[in-house]
């Protein structure tokens, strides 16, 4: 009898986990990798946030905490929503968890029964199918072109629906695309939502202050009458510089609220008190930091696009969000390296600008595309710069 789950045998590990670890190992060897496949801003977290953790150290912040989250940092979470949104949330329909990633797979976990589906618009997140998988779920994929912007379009997504769908995966800004859902890209698919009344909403929006050349919008708000069905999920995370401090929170049905906590309270428990607190200066404290994240970030992607598409058998289109480019490397597969390999995919494509050129990226089967590539652009202008010069003497090497 084997040790290990049965359940284990459908997950995957994940690619950008898998890139940043081979990197991480070449490093260690003295190559000089540059890693441009965690999606990771490389600011560090603004000093009155990390005054507030240290702070809630010194004043003995340091027990445990409800499970749900500290009544303050909800408080802050649910003005947040109605400042920027017009979301109106009782505080115990908000629930804080150990990053977005852990509040997402709890509102699967507590609502997926054996069969039940959910349609994951692709490319996407790689974590999103293997968590539906592993909360007993189905995933089901639906592509999106990149004629379309790599968004999901109402007709596509009126055919995915069965009487057994459950949730509509919805992540925007996207990772890995950076594709924005406008107003009315909402507005049509809230019309075919209102005609599958058991079809609920997880709306991803961990990206939305990233935005550049679109407006950001939120399904409860742009639809209210799909308030009830919707879970938004989001965090400090990405708009705050705070990946390692592990802070995301729901705002949802408090039928859904209520069972996400059961689980987390088998679980984690909740996040670190320490960390709560500085989450709590970064959602009421000024965020004055993210105007010039978003500017910096403006002008890494444009140098990144530019490259790129300098780039033989590369093409990269403009992303209008988060901090990733998703470039089609079609025009490279078939190609031959100087030593005669053939470049048959897009993991080979990324393993030879690994293993030949020492950047990461990440390929775009990790994220249900192909062929395709993403590149994080949450580096330096300088490391970016050298990055893409090294990309482009990669592709033309291949003949």
């Amino acid at each position: 009898m084997s040790l290990v789950s049965e359940r284990l045998k459908v997950v995957r590990p994940s690619q950008t986990e898998v890139m940043t670890a081979r990197a991480a190992e070449l490093r260690d060897q003295g190559v000089d990798v540059i890693t441009l496949s965690q999606g990771e801003p490389d600011f560090d977290t603004p000093s009155a946030i990390c005054e507030a953790g240290i702070r809630a150290i010194r004043d003995g912040q340091t027990k445990y905490t409800a499970i749900a989250g500290i009544k303050s940092l909800r408080e802050a979470i649910r003005e947040s929503l109605r400042r920027d949104h017009g979301l109106d949330y009782g505080i115990d329909q908000i629930t804080v968890g150990c990053g977005a990633k852990q509040v997402v797979f709890n509102a699967l976990f507590a609502s997926l029964d054996p069969g039940d589906e959910v349609v994951i618009p692709a490319p996407c997140w790689v974590s999103y199918p293997d968590m539906v998988a592993l909360a007993g779920g189905k995933p089901v994929l639906v592509a999106c072109h990149e004629l379309d912007g790599f968004k999901l379009r109402s007709q596509a997504l009126k055919k995915a629906i069965t009487p057994r769908t459950k949730w509509l995966m919805l992540n925007s800004p996207c990772n890995p695309t950076g594709a924005v859902y406008s107003r009315s890209d909402l507005l049509g698919l809230a019309a075919v939502l209102r005609e599958h009344a058991q079809v609920h909403v997880v709306s991803d929006d961990i990206y939305e202050k990233l935005t550049y050349d679109a407006d950001f919008a939120t399904m409860s708000a742009v639809a209210p009458d799909l308030y009830e069905r919707t879970l938004i999920v989001n965090g400090v995370s990405k708009a705050d510089a705070m990946t390692g401090w592990r802070v995301g929170y729901g705002a949802g049905p408090l039928a859904l609220i209520k069972a996400m906590n059961l689980i987390q309270g088998q679980t984690s428990s909740h996040t670190s008190s320490i960390s709560q607190y500085a989450a709590l200066e970064a959602l009421s404290g000024r965020r004055d930091h993210i105007k010039e994240f978003v500017r910096a970030f403006l002008e890494r992607r444009d140098l990144v696009v530019a490259k790129l598409n300098q780039a033989k058998g590369l093409s990269c289109d403009v992303p209008d969000g988060a901090f990733y480019v998703f470039p089609s490397c079609a025009g490279v597969i078939g190609k031959r390296t100087p030593d005669g390999k053939v470049i048959e995919s897009d993991t080979d494509f990324a393993m030879y600008l690994l293993d030949a050129f020492a950047v990461a990226v990440v390929p775009g089967s990790g994220f249900m595309a192909s062929p395709y590539i993403r590149i994080s652009y949450a580096s330096s202008l300088e490391e970016l710069t050298r990055a893409c010069d090294r990309i482009i003497a990669a592709c033309a090497t291949l003949s």
